[in-house]
């Protein structure tokens, strides 16, 4: 187990393979700050148990065997200290025990990895200042210290509310890594997660835009929710990317194929859409069920 581990470490982080354990009783002399709440830590079931092997159990379980480094007066050269270790041997570290997890299945390809952003970049295993997950502070505080733009975002008018904590960054990211990091747009690796049936987890709240529906909005099912919506934070109140909706909608709808006012409709008929008209301004005013329909082509109620 820690023999890969020892032979990764950083320059000056070596450790003799079968080095004497010394038992996590014997860390709590140096380190009582560290004692003192580890009961509290998922990691103490290892430790309570009693059952596992030392390398498996406690302090030395991820710090490798203490007791050269007691016999030094604490030289952290003779331990694994994580302060000096790489991001990828700090990865490493962590996944050997959490590596099983499906939801930690992508970690290496991920847009963090990519990045050297690690597991302790975000948890804090002997200091955690959250309830649940050992975080390091509070979910979206530590996510809008790199992504600055994000936190821009949810100051707009209309958002999601994760600022006032209703929802929170990983119901829709998975920060350890999506099956699908890109999540259709290959330049714009966000770690989306999924919902059912490999669906964008925008569907798990907004059920009524499922389907399947008999008539398709096509840039709905082929290209997402992101298309038109701006998920974090929008001028509109629909989280639209334009502030008014016939601007978005002229995006695709420009005059092409069946719509405009020289245009055909289905089954042949004139479509005379008038944009300077006030009365066609506000698309949806007349095509409503505009995600989808069981029972007009054109969207109408």
């Amino acid at each position: 187990m820690l023999l890969c581990l020892a032979a990764g470490l950083a320059s000056g982080q070596t450790f003799q393979a079968g080095g004497k354990y010394a038992g996590s009783m014997v860390c709590k002399t140096c380190h009582p700050d560290v004692w003192l709440n580890f009961y509290k830590n998922p990691h103490f079931k290892s430790l309570a148990s009693g059952t596992e092997e030392p390398e498996n159990t406690g302090c030395e379980s991820c710090h490798g065997p203490g007791g050269a480094h007691v016999a030094a007066h604490g030289d952290k050269t003779k331990i694994v200290a994580f302060s000096a270790l790489k991001p990828a041997q700090v990865l490493d570290a962590c996944l050997r025990c959490h590596g099983e997890t499906l939801s930690r299945a992508n970690i290496r390809r991920s847009a963090h990895t990519e990045s050297d952003v690690v597991c302790t970049n975000c948890h804090s295993i002997h200091k955690a200042q959250t309830p649940k997950y050992l975080l390091a502070r509070q979910q979206r505080d530590l996510c809008y210290s790199c992504h600055t733009s994000v936190r821009a975002q949810f100051e707009m008018p209309f958002k999601h509310r994760v600022n006032e904590g209703v929802i929170q960054c990983t119901d829709c990211h998975n920060p350890h890594g999506a099956f699908n990091p890109t999540w259709r747009m290959a330049s714009r690796p966000r770690m989306v997660d999924q919902a059912l049936a490999n669906e964008e987890p925008c569907l798990r709240c907004h059920m009524d835009k499922r389907g399947p529906f008999v008539y398709e909005h096509p840039p709905v099912r082929v290209e997402g929710c992101e298309v038109c919506h701006m998920p974090h934070g929008s001028p509109n109140a629909r989280l639209l990317r334009r502030p008014v909706v016939f601007t978005m909608c002229l995006e695709c709808h420009n005059g092409k194929g069946t719509f405009g006012r020289t245009g055909v409709g289905e089954p042949m008929t004139p479509i005379t859409h008038n944009m300077a008209d006030p009365r066609f301004q506000n698309c949806t005013s007349c095509h409503v069920m505009i995600h989808g329909s069981n029972a007009d082509y054109f969207f109408l109620r």
